[in-house]
């Protein structure tokens, strides 16, 4: 949802700059092309850099690490894993083992 507004909003300013632009009003342009610009690359390199959690384990070579976690968005556990010849780590939503189910509870 967030990432649709800061699309909507960035096309917004882009279209507003080339307006502008086309009126001759190119100091006013100049500001909503920087603003579009940054709003526009910003959501590029989010969608880039936080990818999707993986249904399915990586193929050969890559590690489990003792590293699980909640996903905050998803709910899902997640199981770290880790390709030692790149250094790439991979973000498996598994299922919980008991043992994973009964560590949070409080005896």
């Amino acid at each position: 949802m967030l990432r649709a507004l800061v699309c909507v909003v960035g096309g917004l300013l882009a279209v507003g700059a080339l307006a502008l632009a086309a009126a001759r009003c190119f100091p006013a342009a100049g500001v909503f092309a920087v603003w579009a610009l940054i709003l526009l690359v910003g959501l590029a390199i989010e969608r880039w850099r936080y990818k999707p959690l993986g249904n399915r384990t990586p193929g050969p070579g890559w590690k489990a690490t003792d590293e699980r976690f909640v996903d905050p968005e998803t709910g899902k556990l997640v199981t770290v894993y880790f390709q030692p010849s790149t250094g790439e780590r991979r973000y498996i939503a598994t299922s919980p083992t008991p043992a994973d189910k009964t560590a949070g509870k409080v005896a």
